[in-house]
């Protein structure tokens, strides 16, 4: 039986490989955030009317640490009231469901092509 040796590829095409996939990092890491749908909470959830550590429920060790930062109570307001917002819609729901399968079965098709393309240089049709 001969020994299989896969097909070499050029420079260029690696290179190409190379953009393409940092491109698509950089996209699935950005763009959520691009599109407003990722990031730092938005919403404060109660607002207190007179700031101070006790009120936003922080110790002295907390205080001692976001004046170390360069914070007062007025300032870290909105940084220690912040809460993420986990709500979506059922049309997002649906979409994220339909992309996850038609990438499972695009995933599936070309692993099939590639196992038939090699089953095929080793043993023949």
């Amino acid at each position: 039986m001969a020994h299989y040796v896969p097909p070499k590829q050029g420079k260029a095409s690696q290179l190409f490989d190379v953009i393409v996939l940092v491109v698509l990092t950089v996209g699935a890491l950005f763009v959520p955030l691009w599109l407003g749908m990722a990031g730092a909470a938005k919403t404060v959830a109660a607002p207190v009317t007179e700031p101070t550590w006790e009120a936003l429920g922080q110790n002295a060790a907390q205080a001692a640490k976001y004046e170390a930062l360069g914070y007062t109570p007025e300032s870290a307001h909105d940084l220690i009231l912040a809460r993420f917002d986990y709500s979506f819609s059922a049309g997002a729901l649906l979409t994220m469901i339909a992309v996850i399968l038609l990438y499972y079965f695009l995933i599936l098709r070309f692993s099939e092509m590639e196992y038939r393309e090699v089953i095929s240089e080793k043993f023949g049709e």
